[in-house]
Protein backbone atom coordinates (compact mmCIF):
# COMPACT_ATOMS: atom_id res chain seq x y z
CA UNK A 1 0.00 0.00 0.00
CA UNK A 2 1.23 3.48 -0.86
CA UNK A 3 1.87 5.81 2.08
CA UNK A 4 -0.09 8.99 1.28
CA UNK A 5 0.83 11.14 4.28
CA UNK A 6 4.07 12.26 5.87
CA UNK A 7 3.75 13.85 9.31
CA UNK A 8 6.70 15.13 11.31
CA UNK A 9 7.42 17.29 14.33
CA UNK A 10 11.12 17.77 14.87
CA UNK A 11 13.78 19.93 16.44
CA UNK A 12 15.90 19.35 13.33
CA UNK A 13 15.96 21.74 10.38
CA UNK A 14 13.04 21.04 8.05
CA UNK A 15 13.95 19.81 4.58
CA UNK A 16 11.88 21.15 1.68
CA UNK A 17 13.31 18.58 -0.71
CA UNK A 18 12.20 15.70 1.54
CA UNK A 19 8.63 17.00 1.42
CA UNK A 20 8.75 17.55 -2.33
CA UNK A 21 10.21 14.09 -2.93
CA UNK A 22 7.52 12.49 -0.77
CA UNK A 23 4.58 13.99 -2.70
CA UNK A 24 6.15 13.76 -6.16
CA UNK A 25 4.50 11.31 -8.57
CA UNK A 26 4.31 11.03 -12.37
CA UNK A 27 0.49 11.07 -12.15
CA UNK A 28 0.49 14.52 -10.57
CA UNK A 29 0.49 17.69 -12.62
CA UNK A 30 0.50 19.93 -9.57
CA UNK A 31 2.65 20.14 -6.48
CA UNK A 32 1.89 23.00 -4.12
CA UNK A 33 4.24 23.97 -1.31
CA UNK A 34 3.62 26.21 1.65
CA UNK A 35 6.80 27.23 3.42
CA UNK A 36 6.30 29.29 6.54
CA UNK A 37 9.32 31.37 7.48
CA UNK A 38 10.21 33.38 10.56
CA UNK A 39 9.78 37.05 9.69
CA UNK A 40 11.57 39.93 11.40
CA UNK A 41 8.56 41.94 12.53
CA UNK A 42 5.02 41.70 13.82
CA UNK A 43 2.60 44.43 14.88
CA UNK A 44 5.24 47.15 14.34
CA UNK A 45 7.77 45.38 16.60
CA UNK A 46 11.08 43.87 15.59
CA UNK A 47 11.20 40.12 16.16
CA UNK A 48 14.56 38.60 17.09
CA UNK A 49 13.53 34.96 17.03
CA UNK A 50 10.60 32.61 17.56
CA UNK A 51 10.30 29.59 19.79
CA UNK A 52 7.86 26.81 18.98
CA UNK A 53 6.78 24.20 21.49
CA UNK A 54 4.27 21.40 21.13
CA UNK A 55 2.51 18.68 22.97
CA UNK A 56 4.02 16.27 20.46
CA UNK A 57 1.89 13.11 20.86
CA UNK A 58 -1.31 15.08 20.42
CA UNK A 59 0.16 17.39 17.77
CA UNK A 60 1.19 14.43 15.60
CA UNK A 61 -2.33 12.97 15.92
CA UNK A 62 -3.89 16.29 15.00
CA UNK A 63 -1.58 16.75 12.00
CA UNK A 64 -2.49 13.25 10.85
CA UNK A 65 -6.20 14.10 11.17
CA UNK A 66 -5.65 17.18 9.01
CA UNK A 67 -3.83 15.15 6.36
CA UNK A 68 -6.48 12.41 6.39
CA UNK A 69 -9.27 14.98 6.12
CA UNK A 70 -7.51 16.71 3.21
CA UNK A 71 -7.33 13.36 1.42
CA UNK A 72 -11.09 12.94 1.78
CA UNK A 73 -12.09 16.54 0.99
CA UNK A 74 -9.88 17.12 -2.04
CA UNK A 75 -8.79 14.91 -4.96
CA UNK A 76 -5.13 14.93 -3.93
CA UNK A 77 -2.54 12.19 -4.18
CA UNK A 78 -0.21 12.85 -1.23
CA UNK A 79 0.33 15.38 1.54
CA UNK A 80 3.28 16.13 3.83
CA UNK A 81 2.98 18.31 6.93
CA UNK A 82 6.24 18.95 8.79
CA UNK A 83 6.63 21.37 11.72
CA UNK A 84 9.71 22.40 13.65
CA UNK A 85 9.95 23.00 17.39
CA UNK A 86 12.58 24.92 19.30
CA UNK A 87 14.12 28.34 18.73
CA UNK A 88 14.21 29.54 15.13
CA UNK A 89 16.00 32.59 13.77
CA UNK A 90 14.75 35.07 11.19
CA UNK A 91 14.46 33.33 7.82
CA UNK A 92 14.35 29.81 9.25
CA UNK A 93 11.42 27.51 8.44
CA UNK A 94 8.97 26.36 11.13
CA UNK A 95 6.43 24.68 8.80
CA UNK A 96 6.31 23.02 5.39
CA UNK A 97 3.20 21.63 3.75
CA UNK A 98 3.47 19.85 0.40
CA UNK A 99 0.51 18.55 -1.57
CA UNK A 100 0.34 16.78 -4.93
CA UNK A 101 -2.63 16.23 -7.20
CA UNK A 102 -3.46 15.60 -10.82
CA UNK A 103 -4.58 19.24 -11.17
CA UNK A 104 -3.36 22.36 -9.40
CA UNK A 105 -6.65 23.59 -7.92
CA UNK A 106 -7.07 20.63 -5.55
CA UNK A 107 -3.46 20.94 -4.39
CA UNK A 108 -3.86 24.67 -3.67
CA UNK A 109 -7.14 24.14 -1.80
CA UNK A 110 -5.79 21.24 0.26
CA UNK A 111 -2.64 23.15 1.16
CA UNK A 112 -4.64 26.17 2.31
CA UNK A 113 -7.00 23.92 4.29
CA UNK A 114 -4.03 22.23 5.97
CA UNK A 115 -2.26 25.41 7.15
CA UNK A 116 -5.49 27.09 8.27
CA UNK A 117 -6.61 24.02 10.22
CA UNK A 118 -3.14 23.50 11.71
CA UNK A 119 -3.17 27.02 13.14
CA UNK A 120 -6.64 26.45 14.65
CA UNK A 121 -6.37 22.95 16.08
CA UNK A 122 -2.84 21.66 16.57
CA UNK A 123 -1.23 22.07 20.03
CA UNK A 124 1.81 23.98 18.82
CA UNK A 125 2.58 27.28 20.54
CA UNK A 126 4.72 30.18 19.42
CA UNK A 127 6.70 32.62 21.56
CA UNK A 128 8.00 35.81 19.95
CA UNK A 129 11.21 37.36 21.28
CA UNK A 130 11.74 41.14 21.04
CA UNK A 131 14.45 43.51 22.31
CA UNK A 132 12.17 44.42 25.24
CA UNK A 133 10.87 40.96 26.17
CA UNK A 134 8.86 38.07 24.84
CA UNK A 135 5.24 37.00 24.48
CA UNK A 136 3.36 33.76 23.80
CA UNK A 137 1.29 34.40 20.68
CA UNK A 138 -1.10 31.45 20.52
CA UNK A 139 -3.72 31.22 23.22
CA UNK A 140 -5.27 28.15 21.62
CA UNK A 141 -5.90 25.36 20.90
Amino acid sequence: MIERTSIKITSDTLNLQDCTNFVDDASCGGVVLFVGTVRNSTKNKTVNLLEFSAYEPMAVKELQKIADKALTLFPIYKIAIHHAVGKLKIGEVPVIIAVSSAHRKAAFEACEFAIDTLKETVPIWKKEYFDDGEIWVNSHP
